[in-house]
């Protein structure tokens, strides 16, 4: 099969594999590539690698447009300073640095000074930080390391003043933070038994078990606190009161957004764990306490959020008081500084920040810098100040101080970038979907452009697990509108962006309501002539490649190229890797027969037709990925080649010392970024 550029895929063995599935015999005839280190399989990544680069060398703008990326990615972006004891952290990347650092410092006009520096760690910089927490009186960072992208972590502990890491090391974590007890001496994290070592990137996680370290003590002598060994699916997270008198326990079961709260009493040696919430019916996130007081952001009769009280002497439910009732926005987290309440809603996906007093009543609405993006807003009990980021598509991530007194903002630190965000517009629109619901929908372009109908247009998508897609400043999608590109993300079901029912109208058999939801967005922006077909194109990561995978499945006809990034595309296999089985809460099972008809009716994998023209499509991946396996990927990129008819490219892009895209080193990203650019000025036939 040939292109203008006279691309000859790799030959892609097929074996008589079937499997029956309530009845129906289904073949896999790619399932030897779900084994990623078989000489076999290395041989296939060496030959697909060897093709797209052979492919993507030959684009010239390519070489120009990682140049722009690189400068304009070269700007000093902060983090969110937060205190412990009487040291103030922060993150800061210079520019290009591979990981951004972290620094502490005494006060906040001091010159920082380095406390740990991930960039050091390797010469690739493929080892990132993964986690982090600081001891109470501010002497002890505990800190945990991914390597390539695992999801796997190893935890050390660094003494601040000094800068040296005590001996020990903790390993085997995942899907977990540490949580100091406040005599600073120890803290709890979860972790799951040693995996084996040949197949730890493929192997399902169960049981996960909560521990507590003490500080100068070998992991092998860590205490079990809690573990459930008759439920292998559920998972600990362990987190200190900020009076150090409670463990709050919060038990999950894959990512479902329903969990349960236990609690134990650290003030009394030996106590049991106490089961406050043992019905997973609701999300329950819990805030701080008064004492035997627990306040808790829930959805409990609430679907887009309210705030309670539980006190844990009388917990029954007739006793449980509402604090905050739900609003018309979307209430996403809570914090307590200044003994007030900081409330974080989400009004048409963009930020909206409430105080209130602990009674509940409304002190001030936080006068924001514009339409966009506000996170932060953390702190102790009684701190009289806090910081947050604010950001959109045309501002870069600006951090202020913010006092809780005056209700007043001042810029911390402002990042310096060279371009002018007022030659760009930024529109929001509501289209209507398939059956008639309002999306909302993130258009931004520069400023005079002729809606045409010839404009190249890139949509993006997620739709899935409670996420909200939310303004937010991108390089890449910079470069993408300076090349007169469209960038367009449409707030689509199965996001949180409106609480739980609109993350359930986009779940399990509701899935088909985001590819229609997708879909009908790219329909509207061709009715409303900002684009056609043939200069559309479509990109999702993880959940949101899963998306795209549907889509080009569904309407091959409605776009030019597809850009599935990490997707899950093997909708009948997905829950027999790593973490996989935790999304059958948010997809259904295919061991359900009801669940399965769902699933095989949308599978990316399960739904191409040979014979069919598909867009140009650009397939990434990494060989490290331990959360959305490669093997989706690379069983879908078999299967659309050989399925495939048209001229279009059908290419795979797998990424070496690389994961599901967390701690992705800056050289990658940049490089990732321009090869989809290029790839999209290339098939899309944008003039350079």
């Amino acid at each position: 099969m040939t292109t203008e550029t006279s691309l000859t895929y790799p030959i892609s063995r097929k074996d008589s594999q079937v499997d029956e599935y309530h009845g129906i015999k289904i073949s896999d005839p790619y399932r030897w590539l779900e084994n990623p280190d078989s000489p076999e399989t290395q041989a296939w990544i060496k030959a697909q690698n060897q093709v797209t680069f052979g492919y993507l060398n030959q684009i010239p703008v390519r070489d120009k447009i990682k140049q722009r990326l690189t400068k304009l990615w070269d700007y000093e972006k902060y983090g969110i300073p937060f205190k412990e004891g009487k040291r103030y952290f922060y993150f800061k990347n210079n520019g290009l640095q591979n990981q951004s650092v972290l620094y502490t410092l005494d006060n906040l006009d001091d010159e920082p000074k380095v406390l740990l520096d991930p960039n050091t760690l390797s010469e690739d910089g493929t080892v990132a930080l993964s986690g982090l927490s600081v001891s109470d009186d501010g002497k002890y960072l505990a800190y945990g390391l991914s390597v390539s992208g695992s999801d796997w972590q190893e935890w050390k502990i660094r003494e601040i003043e000094t800068g040296k890491d005590l001996e020990e090391k903790l390993k085997w974590i995942k899907f977990s933070r540490a949580s100091w007890t406040n005599d600073s001496q120890g803290f709890f994290y979860s972790r799951y038994d040693e995996p084996n070592q040949k197949s730890k990137l493929e192997d399902v996680n169960y049981y996960q078990k909560l521990f507590y370290h003490r500080l100068g003590t070998p992991q092998s002598e860590d205490i079990l606190i809690y573990d459930r060994p008759e439920h292998k699916e559920w998972g600990f997270g362990g987190n200190v009161t900020e009076d150090g008198k409670f463990l709050i326990i919060s038990v999950w079961q894959g990512t479902d957004s329903r969990n349960l709260i236990f609690y134990k009493d650290l003030t009394k040696p030996n106590t049991k764990v106490v089961e406050l919430i043992n019905q997973f019916e609701s999300d329950f996130s819990f805030i701080d306490n008064d004492s035997s007081t627990f306040y808790f952001r829930t959805d409990l009769d609430a679907p887009r959020g309210r705030v309670i009280a539980i006190n844990t002497k009388n917990p029954t439910r007739a006793n449980w008081q509402e604090i905050i009732p739900q609003a018309t926005e979307t209430l996403e987290s809570v914090g307590i500084v200044n003994n007030q309440f900081v409330a974080d809603y989400l009004k048409d996906a963009r930020s909206q920040i409430q105080i209130f007093d602990l009674k509940g009543k409304l002190i001030r609405e936080v006068k924001l810098p514009g339409i966009g993006s506000a996170r932060g807003f953390s702190g102790k009990r009684n701190d009289r100040e806090t910081f947050y980021s604010f950001t959109n598509f045309t501002t870069p991530g600006t951090i202020y101080r913010y006092n809780m007194v005056t209700g007043e903002s001042s810029v911390f630190r402002q990042p310096k970038i060279n371009f002018n965000p007022a030659d760009y517009e930024i529109k929001q629109v509501f289209y209507d979907s398939k059956d008639g619901t309002k999306i909302p929908m993130f258009i931004v372009h520069k400023k005079g452009m002729k809606l045409d109908g010839n404009n190249p247009t890139y949509l993006y998508g997620y739709g899935g697990f409670n996420v909200s897609l939310t303004p937010n400043f991108s390089v890449s999608a910079l470069v993408w509108m300076e090349m007169g590109g469209v960038h367009v993300i449409p707030n689509l079901r199965g996001g949180g962006e409106y609480g739980e029912e609109w993350h359930q109208a986009g779940m399990k058999k509701n899935k088909q309501n985001v590819f229609d939801d997708f879909i009908a967005a790219a329909e509207w922006l061709i009715a409303n002539k900002y684009t056609k077909p043939a200069k559309l194109a479509i990109g999702g990561g993880s959940n949101g490649g899963l998306l795209v995978g549907a889509c080009m499945t569904q309407r091959p006809d409605l776009f030019a190229a597809a850009l599935p990034s990490v997707g899950v595309m093997d909708m009948l296999r997905f829950h027999k890797f790593t973490i996989g089985w935790a999304w059958i809460s948010e997809y259904g099972s295919p061991d359900k027969l009801e669940d399965f008809q769902t699933l095989y009716r949308y599978s990316p994998l399960h739904n191409l037709k040979p014979g069919t023209a598909y867009p140009a499509t650009l397939i990434t991946t990494a060989d490290h990925d331990d959360r959305v396996v490669p093997a989706h990927s690379f069983k879908f990129a078999a299967a659309l080649q050989a399925a495939h008819r048209g001229n279009a490219p059908v290419l795979i892009r797998i990424e070496t010392k690389a994961g599901h895209g967390a701690g992705k080193p800056t050289t990658k990203v940049i490089e990732e970024s321009a090869d989809k650019w290029g790839f999209l000025v290339k098939v899309l036939g944008i003039s350079s």
